[in-house]
Order: C-alpha cells, then sequence, then structure tokens
C-alpha cells in the first residue's frame, strides 16, 4: 500500500484550545484544572499544558550557527600541576574549551588555581592555545588576568586570528559575589574603558567584558531577575564606552553573557533563547545593528545536592541538554560531587563525556533551533523577556547594577526569591529525588581530590551585602 496516497488528502483538524480544554476537565474527574494541570514559575509566569504552535516564529540563532558549542571544562584546582595534568586530558578526550576558575571568583565554590601569572602558565603549559576556547571566569583580579593571559600568548607567539578568548571581567558580578570593590563605582566607570582600549588594539577576537548572571541565579535569584540583571550589567558596559565617546557598534561584540542552566528543561531552553532577544532589544534601542549575543552556560550550583549525589548526573544531563538545544556558545557542566569539594577525575570525565555523548552520538546540535515554532517554549521565551525587561527597568530606576548592589536592593530581592523557594521545598509543594523524595536509608560513599576550601579576604574601596552560592539543599536543611 502506497502510504504517501493513504495521507495525501488527509487534513488534521486545526487545535482548538476550547475543546481540549473541556475533555481535559472531564477527564479529571472533579479535580482542579489549575492546580493538577497548570503551573507557575517562580516569576510567576503561567505555564499552560497544552499550546498551539506559535506561527510566525523565527529561530534564534548564535553567533556561528555552522559552530558546535564549546564543550568547555572547568579548570579550578588550587595545585596548577595537578590542573595542567587535568587540562591535558579532557583535551585528548574531546572537551574543546577551558575555563581558568581563580580563587576567590564568585564562581569557584571555595576552589580554584591561585591567582598569579605563574599558575596560569603552568595549568596551560602544553595546551593547543590556537585551537582551544579559552574563559576566565569574573574574578577580583580580572584586569590582571587579562594581563596574563595576553602576556602568555604573546611569549608563546600564538596567531591571535586563531583564538577563541573571553576575559569575562563583569565588576557587578564580582561586586555580588565578593561583596568588594577596588575602587569607587565612579572611579571604574571612568576608568575601564581606557584600561581597556588596549585590547581593542590588539585585535584578539572574543569576548572582552561579559555580563555574568551565575552568582545571582547560585545566589537564589529567579530567572527573569537573572537575565533583568544581566541586562543591566550589559548595558552598564555600553554606557561607560558611551561616556568615553568609543563607538558602541565596536563594543558591543566583545560583551559577552554567561547564565545557569538547570533541571528544568524548557525553561532554561527559554532562558538562552531570552537573552538573545534582549540583547538585540537593547541594542537597537542604542541604535546600534544588533550583534548576535555569546552565550557561555554553566550548570546550576544550587541545584546540586550532597545525598544521593548520582542524581546530580540527571539534573546536569537535562540542565547540558537544554543548553546545547537553545544554541549556547560554550557548556560547562559541573561535575556531580562538586557539593562534596573538589571533583575527582572520575567526576570530571562523567561531565565531559555527557556533552560528547549527546554531540556525537545524539547529535543534539543538527537543528540550530529546534524549539523555533514550539509554542510552550516561544510562550515561555517571550514571558521570560518581559519579566527581565521588568527587573531591568528596576535596576535602571536604582541607577544601574553597581548601585543596586550598593544599595542591597537586588540583594534583597534576590533573598525573597530564594526564601519563597525554601518555603515551598519545605512544606513539601517542591520535591527533591534523594533528598527530601526517596531519600537513600545509607550515603554511599563520595570521592573527591585532597585540596582545603579557601576563603579570600579582598578589601576594597566599596562594599556591599555579598550574594555567597547556595544550593537548594543548603536552603532547606531546617526541613522536618
Amino acid at each position: 500500500m502506497d502510504a504517501g496516497a493513504v495521507f495525501k488528502d488527509t487534513v488534521f483538524p486545526a487545535f482548538d484550545q476550547g475543546r481540549w480544554r473541556a475533555l481535559a476537565e472531564k477527564a479529571l474527574a472533579g479535580a482542579d484544572f489549575e492546580q493538577t494541570l497548570a503551573s507557575r514559575t517562580d516569576d510567576g509566569m503561567r505555564i499552560d499544558p497544552l499550546v498551539g504552535r506559535s506561527a510566525g516564529a523565527r529561530p534564534v540563532l548564535r553567533a556561528d550557527p555552522a559552530e558546535h558549542g564549546a564543550i568547555t571544562q572547568r579548570l579550578d584546582d588550587p595545585d596548577p600541576v595537578r590542573a595542567n595534568a587535568q587540562a591535558r586530558e579532557d583535551i585528548a578526550q574531546g572537551a574543546t574549551g577551558l575555563s581558568l576558575v581563580f580563587e576567590g571568583a564568585p564562581n569557584a565554590f571555595g576552589y580554584g588555581l591561585p591567582a598569579t601569572p605563574e599558575a596560569m602558565s603552568t595549568a596551560l603549559e602544553g595546551i593547543p592555545l590556537d585551537s582551544t576556547y579559552l574563559r576566565i571566569d569574573a574574578h577580583p583580579q580580572s584586569r590582571g588576568t587579562a594581563d596574563w593571559l595576553v602576556a602568555l600568548l604573546n611569549r608563546l607567539r600564538v596567531d591571535p586570528s586563531k583564538l577563541s578568548l573571553s576575559f569575562g571581567i563583569d565588576p557587578a558580578a564580582v561586586f555580588a559575589g565578593t561583596g568588594r570593590l577596588r575602587m569607587s563605582i565612579e572611579a571604574l566607570r571612568a576608568s575601564m574603558p581606557q584600561s581597556l582600549a588596549h585590547f581593542f588594539a590588539l585585535g584578539v577576537p572574543g569576548v572582552l567584558l561579559e555580563a555574568d548572571g551565575r552568582v545571582f541565579h547560585n545566589a537564589g535569584a529567579t530567572e527573569g531577575q537573572e537575565l533583568g540583571i544581566m541586562l543591566a550589567s550589559s548595558v552598564s558596559h555600553l554606557r561607560m564606552f558611551e561616556e568615553a565617546r568609543q563607538a558602541l557598534v565596536y563594543a558591543a561584540p566583545h560583551i559577552g553573557f554567561a547564565l545557569s542552566v538547570d533541571q528544568d528543561q524548557f525553561l532554561s531552553m527559554a532562558k538562552v533563547r531570552a537573552m538573545r532577544k534582549l540583547w538585540a532589544k537593547a541594542q537597537e534601542a542604542c541604535s546600534i545593528q544588533p550583534s548576535p549575543a555569546i552565550i557561555h552556560a554553566e550548570t546550576s550550583y544550587r541545584m546540586m545536592t550532597r545525598n544521593d549525589p548520582e542524581t546530580n548526573i540527571l539534573r546536569t544531563t537535562i540542565a547540558g541538554f537544554a543548553a546545547a538545544t537553545a544554541g549556547a556558545d560554550s557548556i560547562s557542566i559541573l561535575p556531580y560531587t562538586v557539593a562534596h569539594g573538589l571533583p575527582d577525575p572520575f567526576a570530571r570525565r562523567v561531565a565531559r563525556n555527557t556533552l560528547l555523548v549527546m554531540e556525537g552520538e545524539s547529535r543534539i546540535d543538527f537543528v540550530a533551533d529546534p524549539a523555533a515554532g514550539s509554542g510552550s517554549i516561544e510562550a515561555l521565551t517571550d514571558s521570560l523577556c518581559e519579566a527581565a525587561w521588568s527587573e531591568f527597568q528596576k535596576i535602571e530606576s536604582e541607577g544601574g547594577a553597581l548601585k543596586s548592589l550598593a544599595d542591597g536592593k537586588i540583594q534583597a530581592r534576590v533573598r525573597t526569591a530564594r526564601e519563597a523557594r525554601a518555603d515551598a521545598y519545605r512544606s513539601g509543594k517542591r520535591t527533591l529525588i534523594g533528598t527530601t523524595l526517596y531519600p537513600m536509608k545509607a550515603e554511599r560513599p563520595v570521592v573527591t581530590l585532597p585540596a582545603e576550601p579557601r576563603i579570600i579576604a579582598d578589601e576594597g574601596a566599596v562594599s556591599c551585602e555579598s550574594l555567597p552560592p547556595v544550593r537548594i539543599d543548603q536552603s532547606i536543611e531546617g526541613r522536618k
């Protein structure tokens, strides 16, 4: 039988939301539709159980749709020699990027490379820098680490045109994560453009300034808050260059973004897509031709649990899948034992291979934007844009990201969101597999590398209430 002939004239009926709702309520047999099938995000955005296809939707593309997202492994071992061995193993076994995380960084989680040029040089010894994506996590000495990396590249005579870099300079993330700035906000705004001018002259491709939302996410921010703060930070970067009378059209392509993705697959996909739309909107408002957002996605630290840590492998797999299908330009998966200490080689291997299997065997990056046209994800994307824009407007009315942080206003909103989420877990409205639901009677021993967590004191000219990372299981320790 010719299947084509059978279905040639078949016309599926148009989707009728009302008729489906009536049938669903009948099947619920009296149970409340809103409580049973509909849900809301931490920002209060409604998620319907069924949404029709979005008409006229267009793919949201990354900077280079032909390029795969870089599989990025964190280098955060306090021992630079051991970190170098890790880096060599990661690159040899399929990783295509490295993220240098120095001690005292907001996202170091208590560890990190020593903040010295010698440690950087040792950790990167023997690494093919001209074919490896390199990023530096936001750090109190970001300006200095950028100079160290440039000096190292010059010493090794690496061709700048072959590089893929992110220097990760973000004063707002450092201010929020450490509670300190080394100079006044006014001095920072006045000096930053001039101090970075020579980097533009070098012609090194990649991200110089970054809007890093991970510190806010890991402290408890909602998705809308995280995106709104990132947008405010990126706009403040543009404003600094505008005040220095430097062309925004040249500065904008060197501004990147780093965000967290978690176990909520569709919301994480929508978050990455929303950031691209928000950045395009911000550039249009500045009357410059929009350049694509360059996005680094890291799996959420706050979703990682100490109890039954193997469940973290499932969480990071979902989060990595969301980042990859949403088109993140680089992705870093946290090892599943990160809540216990410095991950060992096996945990790092599981993190690395998660993305390698997705890309090499599942081909999840074969389609540029598989979510395009999906009614549910398009609706989530648009709703996140609205929530983020609202947060962005609040921050702008408070004098910008740095001023809002100095006054403690961003921290207050993040703290409120964190407590509301923790209350939902304490009350049982939300559950954590292996922690609040189906906990193990006896935990298995977890292997980590020998390393003592370090808290780096960094005195500064301006201080604010810091936003340390808090895992969900930490925030609900008082549960019964």
